[in-house]
């Protein structure tokens, strides 16, 4: 007797919809690494990343909860809005407390642009620097790499990267001759230099080999960073 034969029925097939990962979840976690590097002082302006991030996500997770069939990465979009959203207010109130505490007490902050000759008027001391000529003064700037190579107990400070490395020769209000306190010195590199000490206004320009204009200012240094 024979065996009955059952017919063949192929077996069932499950549906699994191909779902996207949502872009604005995936960018979200671009911007929010590379604004990492907004917590370091020298790339601070890099924290504004956070802020296109923080779009990104929530324009995602308003796709992915809109159209669930078609995108996915939820989780994704959520950790992106929280990083980031975490990123931009640690980062911003880090520099902000840095700003507030950074002044050494006795000391007035200078900002180095109000040390400068407007661009189209005679090259010669300001105003605002005459005004503080003999105070303790805050200020920050950069090396200039023609001031020497390794460490150094007397350099040129110029207000920014592109006086400093690709300006050509500073002009004399662009500068300030500093000088440490004895027994110190400093690693030149391009790091941007934190300094408190005593401002002078120079009567008579003094020039200084490698640079081609003379300098109005200098600065005798308690402190710096």
């Amino acid at each position: 007797m024979s065996a009955e034969v059952q017919p063949f029925s192929p077996p069932e097939t499950v549906d699994f919809p191909y779902r996207a990962i949502s872009h604005g979840a995936i960018w979200s976690i671009v911007f929010f690494v590379v604004g990492l590097l907004g917590l370091v002082p020298l790339f601070a302006p890099i924290l504004i990343l956070a802020v296109p991030g923080i779009i990104f996500a929530a324009v995602a997770l308003r796709s992915i909860l809109r159209y669930p069939e078609e995108f996915s990465g939820k989780g994704l979009a959520m950790f992106g809005l929280v990083a980031c959203s975490l990123l931009f207010l640690g980062g911003v109130g880090q520099h902000t407390y840095i700003y507030l505490t950074e002044v050494p007490e006795g000391y007035e902050r200078v900002q180095f642009y109000k040390l400068q000759a407007e661009t189209n008027a005679d090259d010669q001391p300001t105003e605002i620097a005459l005004a503080i000529d003999g105070k303790p003064v805050f200020l920050k700037g950069y090396i200039h790499p023609s001031s020497g190579s390794g460490m150094l107990r007397q350099f040129i400070l110029v207000p920014d990267l592109g006086t400093c490395c690709f300006g050509g020769q500073p002009r004399s209000s662009d500068m300030i001759e500093v000088n440490l306190p004895p027994g110190h010195s400093v690693r030149a590199s391009v790091t941007k230099r934190k300094l408190a000490g005593e401002f002078k206004v120079n009567r008579m320009p003094q020039k200084k080999s490698d640079f081609d204009n003379a300098l109005f200012y200098k600065m005798q240094v308690d402190q710096f960073k």
